[in-house]
């Protein structure tokens, strides 16, 4: 009894840092100022860093990225995908071939804290930084940095001169504090995948040649000095101003990135709330239309996702031509611009809905990355579905099939796998994109449509800029529901075990049809039966699992059945109808559950027969 009553200050202590809405969150403040040389692509850089350390625990050593260190010869990401089985055509063995020239890096020069110089060591793309005392629990510290870098050719999100001509998708580009959390630091070197980030607020100051228009994460603070579109008075140019000097700013963020270009058209429209949305891109008539459509589509999605997904937090939102693909920054994207208008809204929809998930939200998603990619493709499907009405297949139809084909492929790996650590890119891209998005839409058929748009709501509105992990989201399920999910999660996520139901026998007796239904597959789920009758009417059952405590709200036409213990591989259903007056059985027949053998789903039988059917 002394060793329990010892031992609840610390029982305590663990629930509140692991099970409470308001989990501690280290916080950072930025200010820099870079000034880029156009001619070689460098640039020098000063960073004031004031590091509030928040968590209950001592830090002697703090980390940094140095994400453009990947862009050498030899560097991991470049042997990874020399290495791996299936590498990103966009990278491909383009970086083993970089000359000194294309080459991306950064170069710490200097680094104090507390005006006190530090010891530090470049290792790959972590500076791993030894401090000359701790920072203590609830203490602030702030660091002094000069570095120089410079800016790679363009082969993955970051660099120079992309594929459409933009000089410059400034992403991954400054030294960047890596989070400490209640998991410890994450100081991941940087092999192509996803982010993770210290809430805080950025003041940025950007000295280029006056020709460049800029957008970037933030709010610009000076806008009539640098006019292209932001400000309302013209800007006087001549050969005595040949830099000018961008300054933006950004609170509750966790990265900022910027793209320049001497080509960018810019356009900008506000939204009912005030929110603004900036569109920055090439001046090229061959797709300048589908950009001049885009501002119309992105109101409407934008007041889509924050009545269905949470308020959009942040002032402003920016769409920039750049990059190689689409990828999500803080109030930013960089997508590529020559798009029709079907790709160029579905591009930006999705990119935009990471401001949800990865922005707001802030999941680790290199740990976690079907809660941000997942999530994201789900919330871009519905509002895709919104924007055009009129498709021939279900929301979610795509990402059940690229599920059902990896899984048909036997390369399916657990989505508990980091997002570094796939053995293939195929692998991370079907469980990071379409299982988690499978995930949450076969939520709906074991908890109910309501309960999965009340839970997706309740979720923002409790873990907004708290980085929450898979459980935190579990528990917002649950209470929304008021099911237990323990399985659902554990399976799902966990492991590779796969869904498959049938039916197995079929038959008459007594004036009533006895069927029997079978587990084929590993993973247990609670399962749809729908009858159909010869006189054309439906009726549909519901067999809750046993382990959920509970089962979704029955639809009209609906009848509840007894529980299925997830232990039994088989379960006897009887129908109170006699076997002449049934025409077709059928197992999830709105195809909500991901059954990766349908071929047992469905018994239809032959009319005026009674007879005993086995499967």
């Amino acid at each position: 009894m002394k060793n329990w009553i010892a031992l609840l200050p610390f029982v305590f202590a663990v629930s509140v840092v692991f099970g409470q809405a308001d989990r501690w969150q280290q916080r950072v403040e930025y200010q820099m100022d870079i000034t880029m040389n156009v001619e070689n692509h460098q640039y020098g850089g000063v960073q004031k860093l004031t590091y509030h350390n928040n968590s209950p625990d001592r830090l002697d050593k703090v980390f940094y990225h140095l994400y453009f260190n990947a862009f050498q010869p030899g560097s991991m990401m470049d042997v990874r995908s020399l290495t791996i089985e299936d590498p990103d055509p966009r990278v491909g063995d383009r970086i083993s071939k970089l000359s000194p020239e294309e080459q991306g890096w950064i170069q710490v020069k200097s680094l104090k804290m507390d005006g006190k110089k530090v010891d530090f060591e470049t290792v790959g793309t972590i500076l791993e930084v030894s401090l000359p005392r701790a920072i203590e629990p609830g203490s602030t510290v702030v660091f002094e940095m000069t570095w120089d870098a410079q800016v790679p050719a363009q082969v993955r999100r970051s660099g120079w001169n992309n594929a459409e001509g933009v000089e410059y998708s400034m992403t991954q580009w400054y030294p960047k504090m890596c989070e400490y959390d209640y998991e410890g630091w994450h100081s991941n070197p940087y092999v192509g995948r996803e982010f993770h980030g210290v809430w805080g607020s950025f003041e940025v100051n950007i000295t280029m040649p006056t020709a460049y228009t800029i957008g970037a994460t933030g709010v610009l603070q000076n806008p009539n000095q640098v006019g292209h579109g932001y400000g309302d008075m013209p800007v006087q140019r001549g050969p005595q101003k040949e830099n000018t000097t961008w300054t933006f700013k950004a609170d509750n963020v966790h990265d900022f990135a910027w793209a320049a270009d001497k080509d960018y058209v810019h356009e900008s429209t506000k939204l009912r709330n005030g929110t603004v949305l900036h569109f920055i891109h090439q001046n090229d008539e061959e797709y300048n239309e589908a950009w001049r459509q885009l501002p119309e589509y992105m109101e409407k999605a934008f007041a889509f996702l924050s009545e269905h997904f949470g308020q959009y937090p942040y002032p402003q939102y920016t769409f920039i031509q750049g990059g190689d693909g689409g990828m999500e920054y803080p109030m930013m994207t960089l997508i590529t611009g020559n798009r029709k208008v079907s790709s160029l809204v579905g591009v930006s929809v999705h990119e935009a809905v990471h401001s949800w998930y990865q922005g707001v939200l802030g999941s680790n998603e290199s740990l976690y990355e079907w809660m941000d990619e997942g999530f994201t493709s789900y919330a871009t499907s519905e509002c895709m579905g919104h924007l055009f009405t009129g498709r021939t297949y279900p929301p979610h139809h795509w990402a059940f099939e690229d599920y059902f084909n990896i899984v048909r492929e036997g390369k399916e790996e657990p989505l508990a796998t980091h997002a570094d650590h796939y053995t293939t890119n195929a692998a991370y891209g079907t469980a990071a994109y379409s299982k988690g998005e499978v995930l949450l839409a076969q939520l709906e058929y074991v908890i109910g449509r309501e309960a999965v748009e009340q839970g997706l709501l309740d979720y923002f509105n409790t873990w907004k800029f708290k980085h929450p992990n898979p459980t935190d989201f579990k528990r917002v399920m649950e209470k929304a529901s008021g099911i237990e999910l323990d399985w659902y999660f554990e399976y799902f996520v966990n492991t590779t075990k796969t869904i498959d139901y049938g039916i197995q026998q079929v038959y008459g007796q007594d004036g009533h049809t006895m069927v029997t239904l079978q587990r084929v597959g590993l993973m247990p789920m609670p399962v749809d039966v729908t009858i159909t009758m010869r006189n054309g009417s439906t009726e549909t059952i519901n067999i809750p699992m046993r382990i959920m405590r509970g089962n979704r709200p029955l639809k009209s036409g609906e009848t509840l059945a007894e529980d299925w213990p997830w232990t039994n591989p088989t379960y006897e259903l009887i129908l109170d109808r006699p076997i002449t007056e049934i025409e077709r059985i059928e197992i999830d027949a709105n195809r909500g559950m991901a059954d990766v053998d349908r071929s047992n789903n469905t018994f239809t039988l032959m009319e005026g027969v009674e007879f005993i059917w086995k499967h």
